[in-house]
Formats: structure tokens, C-alpha cells, sequence
């Protein structure tokens, strides 16, 4: 694919989730969930601030600098090291509402992710670093929101793995 191709299209999808964001901080009412969707937009934003930063360099002058792209969201390790600690204090009635848009976000980021997954292959080696980046922030956003997608919803799931209680072993 060629690059500016890759930019534009990367554009749509980071403008999609990052809408999504900011729909969820509007029409959520939990501060805690409103955090958890602003911080998310905003690394959306400055994904789409980036892109189109990369997109008129490439217009004007027919290459790019790839700069380090720095992400709001911790790495996988950093989200699971935190986990244990952090409770849920969401009220009853929020939960519907919180829950529905972290499925969306979860739907959307990993489709984001398989997006930049198959981009990272199909660009010229030369840009691959740039979107081998974005690959590692989304799957980072993956990681979080579907912690606190199994974080709010109590199911016995874990990280999509089902939860046991080794005393009944």
C-alpha cells in the first residue's frame, strides 16, 4: 500500500474511535468512566494530531520523519501490574450504560489493531515503524479497555479467560 494511502486510511479509523470516545465521555455520568473515556480520546486525538502531521510532511516533501509516538495508555505489563489495586466504584445504574460502550470500544480497537497488524505488512519497510507503533498503542488500548470491560462487568472472566477458584480444585 502507499504511504499516503496508509495515512488516510489510518486517519479514518483513529477519527472513528476517537468519536467514539468522546460520544462515551458525553453520555456517561460515573466521573470514573468519564476519565477512563477521555484519557482514551485524548490518545486518540493525538494519534489523528500525528497521522496528519505525517500526512502534510509527505505532501509537501515526499518523505516523512518518524518521530516517537508517545501513548496516555500504559503498556500491557503496566495495566496488569495495576489491576489488583484498582475497585470499582461505578453505581448500579451507570454500569448498562459504561458497559455497552466499552464492548463498542473493544469491538473497535481490536478492529483498529488487525488494521494497523495488516498495514504494518503491506507498507514499505521504510514506514513500517510507524505503524508498528500505532500497533503497539492500540493493542495497549485493547488491553485496557478490555480490563475494564471485565473489571465492571464481574463475570468471572479475567483478560477474556474464565476465572477459578483453586480451593474447589
Amino acid at each position: 500500500m502507499k504511504l499516503e494511502a496508509a495515512i488516510k486510511s489510518a486517519l479514518e479509523f483513529e477519527n472513528r474511535i476517537r468519536d467514539l470516545y468522546i460520544d462515551a465521555v458525553t453520555r456517561t455520568e460515573d466521573p470514573a468512566g468519564k476519565k477512563i473515556f477521555q484519557t482514551l480520546a485524548d490518545d486518540e486525538q493525538r494519534h489523528v494530531d500525528y497521522l496528519n502531521s505525517r500526512l502534510d510532511e509527505w505532501q509537501k516533501r515526499g518523505k516523512i520523519r518518524i518521530e516517537v509516538l508517545d501513548s496516555m495508555v500504559p503498556d500491557k505489563a503496566a495495566i496488569r501490574k495495576e489491576a489488583a489495586a484498582l475497585q470499582s466504584k461505578i453505581g448500579e445504574d451507570a454500569r448498562g450504560l459504561k458497559q455497552q460502550m466499552l464492548s463498542r470500544a473493544l469491538e473497535m480497537e481490536i478492529e483498529t489493531s488487525r488494521f494497523y497488524k495488516e498495514l504494518v505488512d503491506q507498507v514499505a519497510s521504510d514506514h513500517r515503524a510507524m505503524f508498528a507503533r500505532f500497533l503497539e498503542i492500540e493493542d495497549n488500548h485493547i488491553e485496557a479497555v478490555q480490563f475494564e470491560l471485565d473489571h465492571l462487568s464481574n463475570t468471572g472472566f479475567w483478560y477474556g479467560f474464565e476465572e477459578f477458584d483453586m480451593e474447589s480444585v
